[in-house]
């Protein structure tokens, strides 16, 4: 038989002719040129959580590791994560090891599951691997649902408060102009009616100078030079900018120790924390450390300069170094630093909620003071007479 199969690799044109119970003598490539690969979604790591820790599972019951992945790739239910399953299965019939297959799909396995999968496979411990970056993932997980979750009610207050701001300008404002423009009208009440008209009459305008700023702005914050700047600005923040950098820190410290953990060497790891952290500023000094270390030097040195983390923590990495139990100090100070984030999370959420609410509030009392004092000079210059 001769046909032709619409498929990504070999691997799945074979796959399908064995469903369909044929035996291929000779499989080549055809077509005039290369097919363009569409750019692979992402997957949320609350899927990959749950991959990993089904695939520790099936491998601690003594399931093949291709058993396995074709077990996974029928019940996942997440429609992309079972197609690169699928692929990976391919992959690994191949004769590729679980490293090689996952780093075809780099936009889904960071350089981090990576590194921790290889080293895994190498010092055949992969079951407990694969059950420590579940767990990550789920704590990484719990962490972000938490702050985004906190930030619900304040960007919610910021949108309803603008809205009602520029509802006003543009149908509240206008109707009492005619009124009051026999009166004398105070400064408030002038750029009251000047910002409304800006709003009516050139808001177009508006729509191009905040668009254009916004490009400008996230263009300048995506530099490197941009990204520190508004780093530094957020850990200056009271309460606010120590929470975040504690975030980053607990990131940091729990990647590091996950990794060192599950057999990655100390380089490495650094390496690819560095580039996890999500701060630039800690990601310059977690780069200096790796060089310290490189040059056979101590870890602690360069953390300890810029004032990014707490002399107690740099306290506990250094005598961690000192007694060969690094990966295990790390992971406490993790938990620890965890748990002291959530406290100061909340206290930054409930801090931004009155300043958002106080500024809703002068945004309103603007409003009315620009209204109501012509109106009661008015009123006060009828009853004179």
């Amino acid at each position: 038989m001769n046909g032709t199969l619409n498929a990504d690799s070999e691997a799945a044109v074979l796959r399908v002719l064995d469903e369909k119970q044929l035996f291929p003598v000779r499989i080549r490539a055809g077509g005039t040129g290369e097919r363009k690969k569409r750019p692979e979604a992402r997957v949320p790591s609350r899927d990959l959580g749950v991959m990993y820790s089904q695939l520790a599972d099936l491998l601690g019951s003594g399931v093949p590791l291709l058993r396995a992945l074709k077990s996974l790739a029928r019940s996942t239910v997440h429609p992309r994560l079972r197609q690169i399953l699928k692929e990976i299965q391919g992959a690994v019939a191949d004769g590729k090891s679980l490293t090689e297959a996952l780093r075809d799909h780099p936009r889904v396995f960071s350089p981090l599951h990576i590194a921790m999968v290889q080293a895994g496979e190498r010092a055949s411990f992969l079951e407990q691997v694969l059950r420590g970056l579940a767990e990550f993932l789920e704590r990484l997980d719990e962490l972000r649902s938490k702050v985004s979750g906190a930030m619900i009610y304040p960007a919610l207050l910021t949108v309803v408060g603008t809205a009602v701001m520029l509802g006003a300008m543009i149908f509240f404002v206008p109707r009492f102009e005619p009124l009051l423009s026999g009166v004398h009208q105070s400064v408030p009440t002038r750029l009251l009616f000047a910002f409304s008209h800006v709003v009516r009459d050139y808001w177009y305008l508006l729509i191009l100078g905040v668009g254009g700023g916004a490009s400008l702005l996230w263009s300048t914050l995506n530099s490197p030079v941009g990204r520190r700047w508004l780093e530094r600005w957020r850990f200056k923040l009271p309460v606010v900018g120590t929470a975040l950098r504690m975030v980053a820190i607990t990131r940091f410290c729990r990647i590091l120790g996950t990794m060192l953990a599950n057999g990655v060497p100390l380089l490495q790891a650094l390496s690819i924390s560095k580039d996890s952290t999500g701060s630039p500023l800690l990601a310059d000094r977690v780069a200096a450390a790796a060089e310290n270390v490189r040059a056979g030097k101590s870890l602690t040195e360069p953390l300890a300069a810029g004032g990014m983390f707490p002399e107690q923590i740099i306290a506990m990495i250094s005598v961690a170094e000192e007694s060969n139990q690094l990966e295990k100090v790390l992971v406490h100070i993790a938990d620890t630093v965890e748990r002291r984030t959530n406290r100061q999370v909340d206290q930054a959420v409930r801090l931004v909620e009155p300043l958002i609410l106080c500024a809703v509030a002068a945004a309103v009392g603007f409003l009315a003071m620009g209204l109501l004092l012509p109106i009661f000079t008015m009123a006060s210059t009828l009853s004179a007479k």
